[in-house]
């Protein structure tokens, strides 16, 4: 059943179904690039979802919102005056936590509300091991799901994660000066 859902993802992802073909994405911020390889076989739902924000150019122009040293770098969902992007918003996805990937230093997974099931755009970089943010250490037991690891550009994360940040409304730990999402490519395997 696994290796279905595998081979169903990767035709959905316009993936080669062979062993080792990942998709690799470019994200361009104000601060540089940063590339990321995605896991499909581990999070299938999650992959796909995140490449139709891609594709559709959803992120381009969103903003770093929540830097919180050595801990994550989120981002994803809101404009720059901190307004929630809903235009191009999808329906939410089944959370894929318990896929076997810890959330790590360098890896990219899913940010959620405090339903497990509830994520949609937005996203962190994990800037330390964060095994509290692991099923089934989560405090809330559910965890985040992890669906890609950064291969090159961790200098770029550290820089975001140097920013000065304050509280600005509702959010906390958000850049004074802001850290742009120019653009997220996807490099064809």
């Amino acid at each position: 059943m696994r290796a279905a859902v595998t081979v169903l993802a990767a035709v959905l992802l316009g993936v080669a179904a062979e062993a080792g073909a990942r998709p690799v994405v470019v994200l361009s911020t104000t601060l540089g690039d940063i590339t990321v390889e995605l896991y499909p076989d581990e999070a299938p739902i999650t992959v796909e979802n995140f490449l139709g924000y891609v594709r559709s150019g959803y992120y381009d122009g969103t903003v770093f919102h929540r830097v919180i040293p050595r801990f994550i770098v989120q981002g994803g969902g809101l404009t720059s005056d901190l307004e929630e992007k809903r235009d191009g918003l999808r329906p939410r996805i089944p959370s894929e936590s318990g896929n076997g990937l810890r959330n790590a230093v360098g890896t990219l997974a899913m940010a959620r509300t405090s339903s497990p099931d509830s994520a949609a755009a937005q996203f962190f970089f994990n800037l330390g091991d964060n095994d509290v943010l692991d099923k089934p250490r989560a405090l809330d037991g559910v965890g985040y799901a992890v669906f890609g690891k950064v291969t090159a550009g961790m200098d770029v994360l550290h820089r975001i994660e140097g920013v000065k940040t304050a509280v600005q409304g509702p959010y906390t730990h958000v850049p004074l000066e802001p850290v742009v999402l120019r653009s997220i490519r996807v490099l064809e395997p």
